[in-house]
């Protein structure tokens, strides 16, 4: 039997590689005859998944850690007829039944059926169904039929592999943040953030037609990262109020869209960079986005929080201006990206050249024994998406 090894996390702030069980096909005591095991080509780190390891979740040890996986199919279940052995696909991060009321609606971010505590699961994932994580060499998927998406071109795959790995999560999501908040041509956007998802968030806005990108950050890699494919940038360290460096770029103080792309792990602005601020993001995006405007959430915002400052936000409570967002009428698209909604026509977007996902977001690849290291430049702020190659299969 080969062996396998993942990424587990052990204590906030430690990661390490071990020897994990190799997958089986089967859930619990039954065969999986509708999954399949994959031979995992490229595995990324996540911002959610830096969530856990800060110990800013209800993360058990030794949890195996990743959400993100593109692999090749080695071993199909009986069941499994669309998908081949030898294919190379793209898995959601959301796994999800393709059965139940909302997979069928469209939903498969909040799957009625794959996790027992709540609608939705995930790989790796803190309460998301207790299912392995794909930081690790060979990874067993189910429904593969209704998950899995194929390339079309195995070696035109893997040419693209940097690009295409992004497909799992960050570039649906980031792209999501983007429809929900209802950019398209002429649109102008404020993505708060400028890590990974931000970053996917900000080119999707150029992929969409926006004619304006602001991004803000505190970080000047990252603010760098943001300009280097065509966006305004907002140094949010700076004490000059967000509405006033609006207005020096576009000439008044709001945009027609705002992205959240930080999540509960927010810090305040200015002379409040160092504090922890939950909801800054959010009464952010009421006070500068226009009457009439959408404000989209990929952004994580957890029900618990054992590292929250007050026991409010220990539960997901947080002090939100709703008042404001209701009389300007705003609309609010919040929870995980629906992977399976946008990610064939973004792998044709990738693949006929339209956009450029790896560059903009400033992959690097590393192998999975320097996973420890990626997480640690990932929580210094490094302007970088980690991609895990476990087999070294990248060139």
């Amino acid at each position: 039997m080969c062996q396998n090894h993942g990424v587990a996390y052990i204590k906030p702030g430690q990661v390490e590689i071990q020897e994990i069980e190799y997958p089986k096909l089967a859930l619990g005591d039954r065969k999986c005859e509708h999954g399949v095991i994959l031979k995992i080509v490229s595995t990324n780190i996540c911002g959610s998944d830096q969530h856990m390891v800060r110990g800013r979740t209800t993360a058990p040890a030794g949890l195996v850690l990743g959400h993100e996986i593109t692999g090749i199919v080695i071993e199909a279940g009986r069941d499994v007829e669309f998908i081949k052995v030898g294919d190379l696909v793209s898995v959601p991060f959301n796994i999800a039944c393709g059965r139940c009321r909302n997979c069928k609606e469209g939903k498969t971010g909040i799957c009625l059926n794959v996790n027992p505590s709540r609608p939705g699961a995930a790989y790796g994932y803190v309460d998301m169904g207790g299912w392995v994580g794909g930081q690790a060499e060979y990874v067993m998927v189910p429904y593969a039929d209704f998950n899995l998406l194929k390339f079309p071109d195995k070696d035109q795959g893997m040419a693209y592999i940097k690009d295409l790995t992004l497909l799992s999560d960050i570039f649906p999501t980031g792209y999501h943040g983007a429809v929900t908040a209802g950019v398209g041509p002429g649109s102008i956007v404020y993505v708060a953030g400028a890590g990974p998802v931000g970053l996917a968030c900000a080119a999707s806005c150029h992929l969409l037609g926006a004619a304006v990108v602001i991004v803000g950050d505190m970080i000047p890699e990252r603010l760098a990262q943001a300009a280097s494919f065509g966006c305004e940038v907002i140094d949010l360290t700076k004490d000059t109020p967000l509405e006033q460096a609006i207005a020096e770029i576009i000439g008044v103080p709001e945009v027609d869209c705002f992205v959240d792309c930080v999540g509960f792990e927010a810090r305040g602005h200015g002379a409040h960079a160092a504090e922890e601020r939950p909801a800054t993001v959010l009464n952010t995006a009421m006070a500068v986005t226009r009457a009439g405007g959408a404000i989209g959430i990929p952004g994580l915002y957890v029900t618990g929080d054992p590292g929250a400052r007050d026991s409010a936000a220990k539960e997901g409570s947080l002090s939100i201006r709703i008042g404001l967002g209701w009389a300007k009428s705003h609309s609010f698209y919040t929870g995980q990206c629906p992977v399976m909604k946008y990610h064939r026509n973004l792998m044709n977007a990738i693949l006929y050249d339209k956009i450029k996902i790896a560059k903009a977001v400033n992959v690097e690849v590393i192998t999975l024994q320097d996973a420890p290291r990626g997480y640690e430049d990932f929580d210094k702020g490094a302007a970088k998406k980690f991609v895990i190659d476990p087999h070294g299969m990248i060139v």
